[in-house]
């Protein structure tokens, strides 16, 4: 069904755009170089017939699919993905190898032989036998995520225009910049994107369907100490540093942090401490399936802030707590039919429909409570965010079939 040599190319072409976005920049999108990939996407849309495509501003780009059905009551569906990549590694000059026909064995990267993508680490590679490998070089990751999820929905572009008789609804197109620093839904137009429900395309392993995110909140904890010169500070200094760091150690213990827990247990995580004697910074993330969960975690957080400020009585603390995204469920299982009709176009792919939660959040998360629910299906990619990242062309193609029959049950069961 999916022209794999085209999409191959398309992905390889993609990838070479450095993309890489930054958390420091307060900017929209924060790198410039996002724009280069919106530019090539937007010409490619024109070519494919979707008149009204095109990059606005702030990196978004928007193009519509029109209907081709006799039908007027079909939904209008999009399906979104995001063009940057993350600042975990470097995304410059990055070099797609293409290793067709894998047997199974270590992959070796040419540019650096320490970076290896094992069958013994990464478990779906086992199963690729045969398969197309596409890896990065070894000096940068491949920016499958989630440059795979772009590819996917082009390659279902180029079908239908290559198939003009396959009855469909409208699509709707979005391209998000900055999804890897939190930012990707920030500035959707959803007036102007105009559709009913949509799909993120930014999952991993083939067959998965997740309809369930994380809710989220971040904590900063600003820490006021009692500053003094050393020279004199015996019984008077109360160094915030310090009592930031105490707050740390007094987190608990063996639970309720991502290192002791999975599936859906909750956690609090320290992600960055910074400051001296005199103010310090600590910044949490509080994640859970539960939305209600949040403000108890926090609560504990708070009450280990408390236990040891109780020793620095001339010290204080702020708590402040910032709503980030929310679990999508609650949204998405106000239109099961979302659900329902995604399982059933990946079963018509001859994949094993699994249908689980991320541990994290997507675009999706934070669009479905701006108005368009939106769960998230399978892109192929493994590894993100390393030089070990990887994706298997077969399983790309696989996505991109799901998009196509995603438009034609809801065409044909209208």
């Amino acid at each position: 069904m999916i022209n794999k040599a085209s999409l191959i190319d398309r992905f390889s072409r993609y990838t070479m755009i450095d993309t890489q976005s930054d958390v420091n920049s307060p900017t929209c999108p924060s790198t410039e170089k996002q724009k280069d990939l919106g530019r090539v996407l937007v010409k490619e849309l024109l070519e494919f017939g979707l008149k009204d495509a095109h990059m606005d501003e702030h990196g978004y780009v928007y193009a519509t699919l029109e209907s081709n059905s006799e039908k007027n009551n079909l939904p209008k569906i999009c399906f979104c993905a995001h063009m940057d990549t993350s600042p975990d590694a470097s995304g410059t000059n990055v070099k797609p190898l293409i290793h067709e026909n894998y047997n199974g064995k270590d992959i070796v990267l040419p540019d650096d032989s320490s970076v290896v993508i094992s069958p013994n680490q990464h478990r779906e590679l086992g199963k690729k036998v045969g398969q197309t490998i596409i890896t990065a070089s070894g000096e940068t990751l491949l920016g499958a995520d989630d440059k795979s999820g772009i590819t996917e929905i082009m390659s279902a572009l180029e079908y239908f225009h290559n198939n003009p008789e396959v009855k469909h609804g409208i699509l709707k197109v979005l391209f998000t910049p900055d999804e890897e620093i939190g930012r990707g839904a920030d500035l959707v137009n959803i007036e102007k994107l105009d559709a009913d429900f949509g799909y993120t395309m930014d999952g991993s392993t083939l067959g998965h369907f997740e309809d369930e995110t994380f809710s989220a909140d971040g904590v900063e904890i600003i820490v006021h100490g009692v500053v003094i010169h050393p020279g004199f500070a015996k019984g008077r200094l109360e160094n915030a540093l310090k009592i930031a760091s105490k707050i740390v150690a007094n987190l608990p213990e063996g639970t309720m942090s991502p290192e002791t827990t999975s599936k859906r247990e909750s956690f609090m995580h320290p992600v960055h401490i910074e400051g001296g004697s005199e103010t310090a910074k600590i910044n949490f993330i509080i994640r859970s399936f539960v939305t209600e969960e949040l403000a108890e975690l926090e609560h504990i957080l708070k009450e280990t802030c408390d236990k040891v400020l109780n020793d620095f009585p001339n010290s204080s603390y702020e708590f402040k707590v910032t709503e980030q995204y929310r679990n999508m469920k609650e949204v998405v299982d106000e239109k099961p039919e979302i659900v329902e009709y995604a399982m059933e176009a990946i079963k018509m792919a001859n994949v094993e429909a699994v249908k689980g939660s991320i541990r994290g959040g997507t675009d999706g998360s934070r669009l479905s409570f701006m108005g368009l629910p939106c769960p998230n299906i399978f892109a192929g990619g493994h590894a993100f965010h390393s030089k070990e990242e990887w994706v298997c062309a077969e399983d790309m193609e696989k996505a991109s079939e799901v998009i196509v029959n995603i438009m034609t049950l809801f065409e044909a069961k209208a």
